[in-house]
């Protein structure tokens, strides 16, 4: 997937690109609307993800121009107004969702996610699956071979987004604000102690290792067999 964020806080915009590219994702940025429109001119991308407070050219008026050239790439608007008349307008400019700042990463990449998947016809999976280790997403089921796995509903959260998230490393900022929900504390054990029990579940009975730390950066679950 490659996304063009078009974002004039450079804060705001070093802390998407990093967890867009942490999520294996293409990205591309622009700090103002009309560089923003250059680029949406001169390449394709899957999603775009435009802040309505632009300097050069504003937000709604870049979706204006790249709706009038014909472009139908599904758009993510960013914005710190959160009035119902504020998101009618980015809505009816042409944008394809809204969401208001702050807002946590997880929910960034979650909306960006299914835009791709409305675009590209993309269906959910109701199965993920990795060598031998299966999760029923509809049950809310486990195993791994023919042992099912006793999982608590956090454990099972937290090895679902490292199942859809396979053969990538996911930080421990990632998985805190995916699994549960709210900003990450350096100071929490709370990523390890659960990677640990999951472990336990997941891999100690078995051969060969699933979950992998990827030391400094995170963790990734693969089958290395």
């Amino acid at each position: 997937m490659r996304i063009l964020l078009v974002e004039d806080d450079d804060r705001q915009a070093e802390f998407i690109v990093q967890g867009l590219k942490q999520a294996g994702v293409s990205v591309d940025h622009a700090g103002d609307g009309e560089d923003g429109l250059c680029q949406a001119l001169a390449a394709p991308y899957d999603v775009y993800v435009f802040d309505l407070m632009l300097p050069v050219r504003d937000g709604l008026s870049l979706i204006h121009e790249v709706r009038a050239r014909g472009i139908t790439t599904p758009i993510l608007v960013l914005s710190a107004r959160n009035s119902v008349d504020d998101r009618v307008k980015g809505l009816q400019a042409g944008g394809d969702d809204y969401l208001v700042k702050p807002f946590a990463f997880s929910e960034l990449l979650a909306r960006v996610q299914a835009l791709y998947r409305r675009a590209t016809g993309m269906s959910e999976p109701t199965q993920l699956a990795q060598g031998s280790l299966q999760l029923d997403l509809q049950r809310r089921k486990a195993w791994r071979g023919e042992q099912v796995l006793d999982l608590q509903p956090k454990e099972f959260a937290l090895l679902e987004y490292l199942m859809r998230n396979a053969g990538r490393v996911v930080s421990k900022t990632m998985i805190m604000e995916h699994v549960w929900d709210y900003n990450f504390d350096p100071q929490t054990n709370v990523v390890e102690a659960r990677i640990s029990r999951l472990r336990e579940k997941v891999d100690r009975p078995f051969t060969q290792p699933l979950i992998h730390t990827v030391r400094g950066i995170g963790y990734m679950l693969e089958d290395q067999s």
